[in-house]
């Protein structure tokens, strides 16, 4: 469809094509920015882009879902004001340039079915496809390590969204039938065998779109960091809530401010529950693994309150069907998406039921997304 949409456009054929995919993270929220580990997959929804190599150093590109066009000059790459979409690219382009690399123009269609605003990290997945056709048509490769630090870059510093390094990293890294470990940390990471059997992955969009979002993610940041700082008085090797056992917690929170030692009780522990979801995917536990999703799903709405009504409502509707070891909310929370694991026999049962009780009781209408993890970024043969 893309080269089609690539050739209908430009009037030729194209090149290549790359893809780069969204993700989900199985658990592991709020403990990215505070140095600690997270278990995200690569999900089968994706950016696609065809390409050619053009002479010169303009770059053009066409979205084939908004049906728009940007251009813009390499050697003159500022922030569209109209195409915002485009900024994803242009950004990435300019952190290559700033890198070394060495880029030729390029006409560019773009497609993507990774559903924007849900939290699946669309933006990261355009930002890793750029990189890869960049890469695919100037004959320079970079690790993937390399190439998430640049396109988290390109989203923190060109378009001027601070996300961590979680989204670009498993659009990069994933594979297929794996989760990814990543220390936030070091950046060290492993794959981790995903091995569902009868189960599939099933994201919900609560059709909440989240609020808030900024001002408490700061508020909370802060709040983590006075925890950290508390801490730190205590255990000198302590720099971020990443270090503190659930033990220390215990044993200190009291004297901790009540707000302070709630976010600091769901870090601690969703560390702990991350590092523990390992182990039991390893030993092919996802009975234990699916009470360690529900855990994670309390401990946010209990202790980080990043919830909110309309994901609590699906989380217990998932829970209530037959065939679901474990539901939570997922993403930066006060909206967004749900994702739980479901066994393959419940699933068209899980969507009806779910769905018409889910509508009854919010009013919204919730959308229901069945995935697999799928390979990181690369071109499409």
């Amino acid at each position: 469809m893309i080269r089609e949409a690539f050739e209908k456009h430009f009037g030729f054929a194209p090149d290549a094509a790359v893809r780069a995919p969204g993700r989900v993270n199985l658990i592991g929220e709020h403990t990215d920015y505070n140095d600690g580990f997270v278990l995200p997959v690569a999900i089968d929804f994706q950016v696609v882009m065809a390409v050619r190599p053009r002479a010169g150093r303009q770059v053009r590109l066409y979205s084939a879902n908004f049906e728009r066009e940007s251009a813009f000059s390499l050697d003159n790459i500022a922030p569209d004001r109209h195409e915002k979409w485009s900024d994803y690219v242009r950004g990435v382009a300019l952190y290559l340039l700033e890198a070394g690399f060495s880029l030729g123009g390029m006409d560019a269609a773009i497609y993507g079915d990774v559903p924007i605003g849900s939290g699946l990290s669309s933006s990261a997945a355009l930002e890793v496809a750029a990189a890869t056709a960049f890469e695919r048509l100037n004959g320079f490769r970079m690790d993937g390590a390399q190439k998430a630090k640049l396109c988290q870059k390109a989203e923190n510093a060109f378009v001027g969204m601070n996300c961590g390094i979680m989204d670009q990293f498993i659009s990069c890294l994933g594979q297929a039938e794996h989760a990814l470990l990543i220390d936030c940390r070091s950046l060290g990471y492993e794959q981790v065998p995903l091995d569902l059997g009868g189960y599939r992955i099933v994201i919900g969009d609560t059709g909440k779109r989240r609020g808030l979002v900024d001002s408490e993610y700061n508020a909370r940041r802060k709040e983590c960091e006075e925890a950290a700082a508390f801490f730190a008085g205590l255990y000198p090797r302590v720099r971020a809530l990443r270090d503190v056992t659930y033990e220390q917690y215990a044993k200190h929170a009291d004297s901790l401010p009540s707000t302070v030692r709630k976010r600091a009780g769901h870090v601690v522990s969703e560390n702990e529950r991350v590092l523990r979801a390992v182990s039991a995917l390893r030993e092919g536990d996802l009975g234990a693994f699916g009470r360690l999703m529900d855990e994670s799903h309390e401990s946010l709405r209990d202790l980080y309150e990043v919830s909110c009504p309309e994901l609590d409502v699906m989380v217990e509707l998932a829970r209530a069907v037959p065939g679901v070891p474990g539901s939570r909310m997922t993403g930066a929370g006060f909206g967004g998406c749900t994702v739980s694991l479901v066994s393959a026999e419940s699933l068209d049962h899980f969507q009806k039921e779910v769905a018409a009780a889910y509508r009854a009781r919010t009013g919204l209408e919730p959308k229901f997304y069945v995935c697999r993890a799928c390979d990181g970024a690369g071109p499409i043969e």
